[in-house]
């Protein structure tokens, strides 16, 4: 079985991760669809389409500009 190892340089890790986990954080990993996919575009046409006009709108579009407007500290 194949070991595996650390790079070089990972040694950083703990550090960085130190202050924001000291504030109170907690990394997170996320998968996103990947704009630059073939299909993206049409998929998020399509999505978007079936919100328009719906009674969700207002509130996706509200919760959307309160997350960009979100205030830094």
């Amino acid at each position: 079985m194949t070991q595996i190892r650390p790079r070089a340089g990972s040694s950083n890790a703990p550090r960085y991760h130190r202050a924001p986990r000291r504030d109170g954080m907690k990394l997170l990993r996320l998968w996103v669809p990947d704009p630059s996919r073939s299909g993206f575009k049409e998929e998020a046409a399509r999505q978007a389409a079936l919100l328009k006009g719906a009674a969700e709108e207002a509130e996706a579009l509200n919760f959307i500009e309160s997350a960009f407007d979100w205030p830094e500290q």
